[in-house]
């Protein structure tokens, strides 16, 4: 078994919740996902299965788009709902004010990770820091937002938002930058991922429908991989491939999926106009 699960994973459980529970339904160890989704959040966790727990950095990296909740009037200290607020305020903006000042996020940027974070310090997750009580100067990393949208207002001082950015964005952090622009402080209360890449919520299992359908639940690599340009090596180079035979592809940039004999060897690129494969993926 060798794939992609689109699972839609609820609110109130791990990423790696997740994982365990799939292992379990599949009745396979070889089960890992490609990027985590917030205990709070829901929406598309992409999960590799077999041979495909390789793809790990290439679906990492791809973009993501989100719904999600900014509640004004308060700030926690996780910048989302499950923390203890740290910051009130009586400034609440209104639609028209948010408006005036999403244009200011579009493009790339540097962004301050939240205190509670998967980044790591010194070898240390930064959240385990922050559950200790020891706050660390975060380096600001690169980001893209490539829209900001606002939605409607949900409910009193709370707006929805809709999101497109790179990989490594944090939403939370989008929030609490948002509100300062305004002289106000805000919280993440909600958030669901609605796409991953290719991969999107309307096509996302849920843990009990993958009770029932099992393995069909499993998109196969070929089609996982099919925005990627193919390269087909001529029958005779099977043997040679096979045996790690150096084989030229002049004229070729970028990576691409390597197809031979009707087997899918795996994602290659060129290096001085030589194949190497990069993640190789044949059973």
């Amino acid at each position: 078994m060798k794939g992609i699960l689109n699972i839609y994973k609820p609110r109130g459980i791990t990423s790696s919740d997740v994982v365990v529970k799939c292992r379990k339904i599949l009745g396979t160890k070889a089960i890992g996902h490609m990027g985590t989704l917030d205990p709070a959040g829901e929406g598309v966790l992409l999960l590799g299965v077999g041979k495909a727990t390789r793809l790990f950095d290439m679906f990492l990296h791809k973009d993501k788009v989100y719904e999600a909740e900014f509640q004004f009037g308060y700030e926690t200290d996780t910048l989302d709902g499950d923390g203890q607020t740290v910051a009130k305020t009586e400034n609440i903006p209104t639609m028209s004010d948010i408006e005036t000042v999403l244009s200011d996020f579009i493009g790339k940027q540097m962004q301050v990770p939240p205190q509670y974070s998967a980044k790591s310090v010194g070898g240390v997750r930064c959240y385990k820091l922050a559950r200790a009580g020891k706050q660390v100067e975060l380096p600001p990393c690169e980001v893209e937002i490539y829209s900001l949208e606002l939605i409607r207002e949900t409910r009193k001082n709370t707006y929805l938002f809709k999101i497109h950015c790179s990989a490594g964005t944090y939403v939370r952090s989008i929030c609490r930058d948002v509100a300062s622009k305004l002289d106000s402080s805000a919280t993440m209360v909600s958030i669901k991922r609605l796409r991953c890449g290719d991969f999107c919520v309307e096509e996302s299992v849920a843990l009990e429908r993958l009770e029932s359908i099992k393995e069909a639940a499993v998109i196969p690599v070929e089609k996982a991989l099919n925005a990627l340009p193919v390269v087909t090596l001529k029958d005779e180079q099977y043997t040679p491939l096979c045996n790690g035979i150096k084989i030229p592809c002049e004229g070729r940039a970028g990576d691409f999926a390597l197809w031979c004999k009707g087997e899918l060897f795996g994602i290659a690129h060129t290096v001085s106009g030589i194949i190497k494969i990069k993640t190789y993926l044949r059973d």
